[in-house]
């Protein structure tokens, strides 16, 4: 009997990983995440699983971050009632991460619905409440690196350093089948090594299927030592510090802002940067601080580097919204880290309406910035940008500095993926857009895995797997309507064109010589939208 595999989410692109595993006698999910990016791509997280929860035995996790973890609430509330397997540190993080989503959710939510009052629109309901994401961490079973334990009868896992967050981990499966043991391993996120802050991946060799990564795919980027990525981290806070303003510094609450924080505080130990106050406006950033100084010890450095973030008294918790509004009356030289990476949730939002607009402001992205996200429209030069309905000039310094990335960059990927041959069956690429995943295949092709099927799987693919020596084959799946069209999930959708027609107008009409010119032109788009057949002519 055959084992099938179906990707429900990290195919075509980064966010909402959920592999869901058929074995002879049980059904499990590797990670169960929330899907980041346009809205488009974002209201799949409203809609129904793709499967029936209560259906599932256990689930599999590879770490807490949200596209991994995020919906394991929902799921709950939809049936699941079986184990969550997941390192100590996972646990723990989950502990602050999936209840500080609900109550994001639920704030985000009283918002909403009061525009939709306003505009008589339907009511909405949070995908689950931060109640819910407290009750989720009851399910969760604890596991150690390298120590076997049996999740289901006849199949079998072992947890592997992934080098990503703490607590990450690569997920081997040892399935028992009619046709003998079958082996399958689940990168998850893979870490560049050679950090001072996590242990570098590992990993088995000599597996049957290899699941991988592919967030960085196409591209290669700068594997500093520590000394070297302080000193980039230097060079630019002394670039906005000439300036003469703030620098915000948009942040991943785990392991991204611990990271930046340690520099920080280094940096202006050693006297390499000016002096600063610096505001962690996170209080999920905050709580999760508190995990990493409790379970931060680095293997490889026999270290815990997050022991002094508090040295100096030079950093300061801002716990309650009002904190936050407080150092809107700040000027000059300080440095601001909130959430979220990508800019579209959290109080991040706030500090740039503030801060946009202004010439003597830096923005630092420290991170992966997905297709449709405030941050990618930054990152690509975007000069107005919308923020909660309100339009803002982009005047600010933004600058990205992808030194921190919890990701291995394409030359890494392929590395580890050798490190796991020989690959008897099939590699199998998600959680990449669709450049990475190309990318990561013809690399993968040119460094020797000539005799290894590659498959990029589509949303909601399913695959057969026969054997340990024999390739993955596409699957017959029950006819059902496609939840997103082809190449939907790694672009910018219609929320986003939206955005950008609304302030090319807004400009058009400021530009305009005059109010018969304005005139001119609203009745130009009037009439293209109650003729849109002739919208090309009346707009010409």
């Amino acid at each position: 009997m055959s084992l099938t595999l179906t990707f429900h989410g990290a195919a075509g692109c980064v966010t909402g990983s959920c592999v869901e595993i058929e074995t002879p006698g049980a059904r499990l999910l590797v990670d169960c995440g929330m899907f980041q990016g346009p809205k488009t791509l974002k209201a799949l997280n409203y809609g129904d699983f793709p499967f029936d929860p209560a259906k599932v035995d256990a689930v599999l996790l590879t770490h807490a971050h949200l596209d991994h973890a995020g919906l394991l609430p929902k799921l709950i509330k939809a049936g699941f009632a079986g184990p969550i397997y997941a390192t100590a540190a996972t646990r723990d993080l989950c502990g602050v991460m999936l209840p500080d989503a609900g109550g994001i959710q639920e704030t985000e939510v009283r918002h909403l619905n009061r525009r939709n009052l306003r505009r008589g629109l339907p009511q909405v309901e949070p995908i689950y409440t931060a109640r819910d994401g407290e009750r989720a961490i009851r399910q969760f079973s604890k596991v150690k690196l390298g120590v076997p334990v049996e999740v289901v009868p006849g199949v079998q896992a072992i947890y592997w350093e992934a080098g990503h967050i703490l607590g990450a981990a690569s997920i081997e499966l040892r399935v028992e089948t009619e046709g003998g043991p079958t082996s399958l391993l689940f990168s998850g996120d893979i870490g560049q090594g050679g950090r001072d802050y996590v242990a570098d991946p590992e990993g088995p060799a000599g597996v049957d299927h290899l699941i991988l990564e592919s967030t960085y795919g196409d591209r290669d980027r700068l594997n500093l030592a520590p000394s070297e990525r302080r000193a980039a981290l230097a060079r630019e806070l002394r670039d906005a510090h000439a300036a003469g303003g703030p620098v915000l510094i948009p942040t991943f609450a785990v392991e991204r802002a611990q990271e930046i924080i340690a520099d920080l505080v280094s940096l202006m130990e050693a006297g390499e940067v000016p002096e600063a106050d610096i505001f962690l406006d996170s209080p999920l950033a905050i709580e999760a601080t508190e995990v990493f100084q409790q379970r931060g010890y680095n293997r490889t450095t026999g270290l815990n580097p997050f022991d002094r973030l508090r040295a100096g008294g030079r950093l300061n918790f801002l716990h309650k919204p009002a904190e936050s509004d407080g150092i809107d009356r700040l000027r000059g030289w300080h440095i601001i880290l909130a959430g979220s990476g990508m800019c579209d949730a959290g109080r991040v939002r706030k500090h740039l309406k503030r801060l946009l607009w202004r010439r003597e402001a830096s923005v630092l992205l420290s991170g992966y910035q997905a297709a449709g996200t405030l941050g990618r429209l930054l990152e690509d030069g975007a000069s107005r940008v919308s923020i909660q309905g309100d339009e803002v000039l982009v005047r600010a310094r933004i600058r990205a500095l992808d030194i921190y990335s919890g990701h291995a960059d394409a030359g890494g990927l392929v590395a580890w993926a050798k490190a796991r041959t020989p690959v008897a069956g099939g590699v199998f690429l998600c959680h990449g857009e669709s450049q990475a995943l190309a990318g990561l295949r013809d690399r993968l092709t040119a460094a020797g895995f000539l005799g290894t099927s590659i498959h990029v799987p589509d949303l909601d693919a399913s695959y057969e797997i026969t054997g340990p020596a024999v390739d993955g084959r596409l699957a017959s799946t029950p006819a059902r309507p496609p939840r997103l069209a082809p190449g939907q999930a790694v672009k910018a959708d219609w929320h986003n064109a939206r955005a950008a027609l609304n302030m090319a107008l807004g400009a058009a009409l400021t530009e305009a010589p005059d109010d018969e010119a304005r005139e001119a032109l609203l009745a130009r788009l009037t009439a293209a939208l109650n003729d849109p057949a002739s919208a090309p002519s009346q707009l010409a």
